[in-house]
């Protein structure tokens, strides 16, 4: 069952049944009891819901105590369709998207709403639909997508990225209103640690302001801030290095007393910016760090956030993601994923088999290189990012000798892209075209010129694309999984790339651990079907995320 339902400002809603293909199937219901509506729905039917966007109509759901198992989300399929025809980033709301489809002029999508914010389908401003009916775009959308979805060469895998991409954004919505577990007193005290006592506002924390100092002494006394890249540079070719950046790889390698004390700056720098007290004082509420989650926020599928910095939280600064007393966190994260993905990817029955029995870089390096981890494992980085150069090539020639079908793979990706093509995931993810800069097809990438170099890093972007992409498709079939399976009270809290925490009664923890071994399995599954490829996921039950590694 497929329930299409729309709200207005004035708290009335409408809903109506839809057929699979899209065409309705019941009359309009109209009720201002929305929330106890679909919750009696929810439970009894448990439809799939088609919604003009998950983000804007679910927060309200979940204020109400009404969670939804399954959705349609018009606008994230939007994207995706419009990624497959090549036509990436164009609007996707539902205004764009009705325009599109009934050949009116298409406007830009409106400016993302605050997330507390009502939502409002049609602004009269921005677009010349407002007499259309809600209700009549949301159904005349979603059955045009369906109809596109079906002339796909293989609509069930398309089918599938719709069912997965929509749950993350109903998952996007959960994670934000539940938070993660944060104590403000412990990092209000790690920020003291590192930094000092908390300075007046505007000010400098006392440690950056010794820091500063040092590092000033120590390049000679000539005064610079160490937080601004030029003028590191400067000092440092006044010092007698010429460096390419300030970047923390580089700046290693200089034999310099300023180094270490540069590499503490910038490490605490970074802490007080995006973690410091100004971002508890706006980020933390109630004890919870509520990230506003963006699925599909990146263009291979993985996830991104408006603020908060919840994908780039230094291990330092974990140390206050702390349970509530009585509780767990579980934290688990899937081993050497793309790797394997490739392997899934490919058919390749020989990587496949490399990481059958556990850690598939040392199965690399006792076939393959001698024993050497570090080698194997950056020579397969090499393979899906196209590294070269450093002595990447002569690994790349080893692993292409024992995997010849994972390495064909993303080589014939590499091609596509260099030719200026289109590749896709394994579901029907599309990369984006190249952009108005691109220069066209090269004869000879090989060939010194600034067309062949746009070449090769547009066929490094596409080498990558069809790993990276299915990768975040597997971690949304493990979401989509994991958040329908939990035992209540049990909530998942965090999500990032191919990790999830989820935070649960002490005395649940391994049940728990189990249900996302489970899940891990299921969208294995669901992925690539009986496939040898083993994805393991390792789960720490902790009481402090920055004791789970």
């Amino acid at each position: 069952m497929r329930i299409a339902v729309v709200t207005s400002p004035n708290g009335e809603a409408r809903l109506r049944e839809l057929a699979e293909d899209g065409q309705p199937v019941s009359e309009v219901t109209s009720t201002t009891a929305l929330a106890g509506t679909m919750a009696a729905l929810e439970q009894a039917h448990h439809p799939r819901w088609v919604l003009a966007s998950s983000a804007e109509l679910y927060p309200q759901l979940l204020r109400a105590g009404v969670r939804l198992e399954r959705c349609h989300d018009l606008e994230l399929t939007e994207s995706l369709l419009s990624g497959y025809a090549g036509r990436w980033g164009e609007p996707r709301g539902l205004a764009a998207a009705y325009a599109r489809q009934a050949g009116l002029p298409v406007l830009p999508d409106p400016p993302v709403r605050p997330r507390d914010e009502h939502p409002v389908l049609f602004e009269t401003a921005r677009n010349d639909l407002v007499d259309l009916d809600p209700l009549d775009a949301v159904i005349a959308v979603h059955r045009d997508q369906q109809a596109r979805i079906a002339e796909l060469p293989q609509p069930g895998r398309f089918r599938l990225l719709v069912a997965a991409e929509s749950a993350g954004g109903l998952a996007a919505v959960e994670l934000g209103h539940v938070g993660v577990p944060w104590r403000v007193d412990i990092h209000d005290a790690l920020l003291t640690e590192l930094l000092g006592p908390r300075p007046p506002l505007g000010a400098t924390p006392p440690r950056l302001v010794e820091l500063t100092e040092q590092i000033i002494e120590a390049f000679g006394g000539r005064r610079f801030h160490p937080d601004s890249p030029a003028e590191v540079l400067r000092a440092f070719a006044k010092a007698g290095f010429s460096l390419p950046s300030t970047r923390s790889w580089v700046i290693k390698g200089v034999d310099h007393p300023g180094v270490p004390l540069l590499l503490e700056y910038k490490e605490l720098y970074r802490i007080y910016t995006a973690h410091g007290w100004s971002w508890l004082s706006a980020w933390v509420r109630g004890g919870r760090f509520r990230a506003e989650w963006v699925a599909g926020g990146v263009v291979s599928g993985r996830w991104a956030t408006r603020g908060g910095g919840a994908l780039q939280i230094p291990k330092t600064v974990r140390r206050a993601v702390v349970a509530d007393p009585g509780w767990s966190l579980v934290v688990a994260d899937a081993s050497q994923l793309e790797p394997r993905v490739l392997a899934a990817l490919a058919g390749d029955q020989r990587l496949a088999a490399a990481g059958a029995s556990g850690d598939l870089y040392s199965a690399l390096a006792d076939e393959a290189f001698g024993g050497d981890r570090d080698r194997a494992k950056i020579g397969m980085l090499g393979v899906m990012y196209g590294q070269t150069s450093g002595g990447a090539g002569e690994l790349l020639a080893a692993l292409r000798k024992r995997y010849p079908a994972a390495i064909e793979y993303v080589e014939r990706a590499a091609r596509a892209g260099e030719l200026g093509g289109l590749v896709r995931s394994h579901l029907g993810r599309t990369c984006p075209p190249p952009g108005s800069e691109w220069q066209g097809i090269v004869e000879d990438a090989e060939t010194e010129t600034s067309q062949a170099r746009q070449a090769r890093a547009r066929g490094r972007f596409t080498r990558n694309f069809v790993v990276q992409a299915t990768a975040s498709e597997w971690a949304l079939a493990l979401l989509a999984c994991l958040r329908t399976s939990l035992p209540a009270p049990a909530e998942l809290v965090f999500f990032q790339h191919d990790e999830v925490i989820v935070h649960c009664p002490s005395e649940l923890a391994e049940a728990v651990v189990e249900v996302v071994r489970d899940a891990a399995e299921r969208a294995t599954r669901l992925l690539f079907g009986d496939t040898p490829v083993r994805f393991p996921l390792s789960a720490a039950v902790v009481g402090c995320y920055g004791d789970a590694k």
